[in-house]
């Protein structure tokens, strides 16, 4: 059965952050310089590269958070939180300035000699209408769109995971049939016009562990374009663990050509809620907890990386008092926070 359907973090909610990146408040190790001077518990420094290649966003919702806590004298909840503003997040990229945005998170990675991590989140139909609901007007729209993403990258390191549930949604019929053919070939343009760039790397989102079966999607994979593409991704915005993501990520390689993955750790600490509710399970359930920092020390070699692509505390939707997917809930960050084994 499949349960992962819905909220993805709102492709807006990387535009705030990459127009503080062009106005020089983030370039690769500070805040912005006109701001008074927080105490020290309220900095956020890059991971080293041998531990982490993935940029940390030192303005981020969670390094605010951060600040804001420990001006307030609440060291203990900035610690909490510090646990997610000091790793690389998925920067999503929003719908009005893809070139611009873009070009602002690849410029500070390359500034502090470290990749990229890019959601591209913009599909026609997104959603099917739910808490994500959205995306290009239509097929131009969206080839223009990727080509401004692009254009923003340029040569710069990058790694790309290409729209959350776009696949996943055609396989369970989500997506209605008249919009499936348009589909797979924006895919196609979408991998092609990416890895035609010299530093870029490019993951096909592909579901989760406890949706079905690989047998399901490996076709509609090979149609969307995955042999171009670097690999897939698995898990994005869920909650399965990682070693039931190494399994189904290992069973659906061994059918699109030993294609490499990568796995959305960002807050699987727990596993997934236990609910006869499907709906309950993806949509800001309770008791969870973040899961694996970002790494490419994985547990398999074909798992290229684990990665936060969803970023934690952000919301999935307007549920159990949540706001609009993709804002930034503190109260659930603490409690992801709280939660983790760090």
């Amino acid at each position: 059965m499949y349960v992962s359907r819905g909220a993805r973090s709102a492709a807006r909610a990387g535009a705030l952050g990459a127009a503080l990146l062009l106005a020089g408040c983030s370039s690769g190790g500070g805040g912005a310089g006109d701001e008074p001077a927080a105490s020290p518990q309220a900095a956020i420094t890059q991971q080293p590269k041998e531990a982490d290649p993935f940029w940390v966003n030192p303005d981020s919702n969670a390094a605010r958070q951060v600040k804001a806590y420990a001006m307030a004298g609440k060291d203990s909840d900035a610690e909490q939180i510090r646990k997610i503003a000091a790793q690389p997040t998925g920067e999503w990229i929003g719908p009005e300035n893809p070139e611009q945005e873009a070009r602002g998170f690849t410029e500070a990675a390359q500034k502090s000699d470290r990749t990229a991590l890019l959601v591209l989140y913009d599909i026609p139909h997104r959603d099917c209408g739910q808490y994500s609901q959205g995306g290009a007007a239509d097929g131009d729209a969206y080839r223009a769109w990727i080509d401004g993403v692009a254009r923003g990258i340029q040569d710069r390191p990058a790694t790309v995971i290409l729209e959350p549930d776009a696949v996943l949604h055609m396989v369970d019929g989500c997506t209605q049939p008249q919009f499936q053919e348009e589909r797979y070939s924006l895919l196609n343009y979408a991998v092609g016009k990416l890895k035609s760039l010299r530093s870029t790397r490019v993951y096909l989102d592909a579901g989760n562990a406890g949706w079905g079966h690989p047998d399901q999607i490996y076709r509609p994979l090979q149609q969307a374009g995955i042999a171009q593409a670097d690999g897939f991704a698995v898990n994005v915005s869920n909650f399965y663990s990682t070693q039931d993501s190494i399994t189904y990520g290992k069973q659906l390689s061994a059918k699109v050509g030993n294609k490499h993955f990568v796995i959305d750790t960002s807050r699987n600490g727990n596993g997934p809620y236990k609910s006869g509710n499907p709906a309950e399970r993806w949509c800001n359930p309770p008791g969870r907890a973040l899961g694996e920092t970002p790494t490419t020390k994985t547990a398999d070699p074909l798992a290229d990386a684990y990665l936060w692509v969803k970023r934690p505390g952000e919301s999935d939707g307007t549920c159990k008092g949540g706001p609009q997917a993709g804002n930034w809930w503190p109260a659930y960050a603490l409690k992801l926070a709280r939660g983790s084994k760090a």
